[in-house]
């Protein structure tokens, strides 16, 4: 259904049953139920009642005679054996596009996901990746969505690695109702950012994306590429859980992300696996970024910085105790904790301030 709200999101109108079923099914595959009125005293009626006005071609032409009050999301459909005067129709009820089915099938649907997502959204989108086995990232991913999540600021937590034994093992949702990565194995194009949402396992009003315990391990790049889109669309902030190796499904984590957040331990072996995949990552993270875990001994901010040529954007100290309290499915970090410093430092750089209690270290940057 329209999830919205209970006003419809989207009005249709045609007298030709062929083009309503087709237009009906479009609705159904994005979770609409539209408003439909069969003639054009309907239409007339409904006509500033929706968001999006979806007018067959058989009710364009009289409408554009009457010469409707003029207004945005309107599309004229008519079907591919119409000719130009198709678009005379809808320039004369001012539509906004126009759309010959079934070829322009992606297009309608993409109008229809707007129409139910409401207001477009644009995610700060943070994907995070270690630079070695064992970096952290996934705990420092965890860390920033948990708290961007209190901070007020609608987030949704992505776990990217199949591999990687799920994220929601260590948020202690396992169990929880909602669907996995293989659930949306063969979404594609336009899904609807609310539906998508409203599908996943939350906790606190976290939504996460995570992987079940089935044998399914390989993701479509379109796959990725929808999901994140819905994500974005319907979040302020999007945390992207990657793993290190490439492939086009992981590339499209990176390439859609606002920044790239590379999890460095500060020891020579680490700095030198970080450097290998340094290069690969700048060709498609548009903004990638340092953050170092710290260690004793280990190598200075500054020489790590050096060697890997990319900016520091904060680092973590060691936390004893949350690996532990993580395995039993408790992820509740100390309030002063290395890591919390560390997830409140990138939320402030990334200017997802709390606006009830601001961060004494906003846009703190390690030299």
């Amino acid at each position: 259904m329209d999830t919205n709200s209970a006003t419809p999101s989207v009005l249709m109108a045609t007298t030709n049953e062929a083009l309503l079923d087709d237009l009906l099914r479009l609705a159904a595959a994005a979770s609409i139920t539209p408003l439909v009125e069969p003639d054009l005293l309907g239409l007339r009626r409904s006509w500033h009642t929706c968001p999006l006005v979806v007018v067959g071609r058989d009710l364009a032409e009289p409408l554009a005679r009457i010469q409707p009050a003029q207004r945005p999301g309107v599309v004229v459909v008519g079907s591919a054996l119409d000719g130009d005067d198709l678009y005379r129709c809808a320039f004369d009820v001012g539509a906004d596009a126009v759309c010959r089915l079934p070829d322009d099938e992606t297009l309608l649907a993409g109008k229809l996901a707007d129409a139910l997502d409401g207001s477009t959204r644009t995610a700060v989108t943070l994907a995070f990746v270690g630079g070695c086995g064992g970096a952290g990232s996934t705990t420092l991913a965890a860390a920033v969505a948990v708290f961007g999540n209190r901070r007020g600021f609608r987030t949704m937590l992505i776990d990217g690695d199949p591999l990687g034994g799920g994220i929601e093992l260590a948020l202690g949702i396992e169990h929880d109702a909602g669907d996995r990565w293989p659930k949306l194995l063969n979404a594609s194009g336009r899904i609807s950012a609310s539906a998508l949402r409203s599908a996943l396992p939350s906790i606190d009003g976290l939504a996460v994306l995570s992987w079940d315990q089935s044998d399914v391990t390989v993701l479509p790049p379109d796959t990725m590429s929808s999901v994140i889109g819905a994500a974005q669309r319907s979040n302020d902030l999007v945390v992207l859980d990657l793993p290190r190796h490439a492939d086009p499904t992981v590339e499209e984590g990176f390439i859609r992300s606002t920044a790239t957040l590379l999890v460095v331990p500060c020891d020579v072996r680490s700095v030198a696996a970080a450097k290998r995949l340094s290069g690969p990552l700048r060709s498609v993270a548009g903004d990638l970024q340092v953050v170092l875990r710290e260690s004793r001994p280990g190598l200075s901010a500054a020489d790590v910085a050096s060697h890997l040529a990319l900016p520091i954007a904060t680092k973590v100290g060691t936390e004893r105790t949350l690996p532990r309290a993580m395995d039993q499915g408790h992820f509740v970090p100390h309030p002063r904790s290395p890591l919390t410093r560390a997830a409140t430092t990138l939320l402030d750089l990334f200017d997802l301030i709390d606006s009830a209690a601001p961060s004494a270290l906003a846009h703190s940057v390690i030299a």
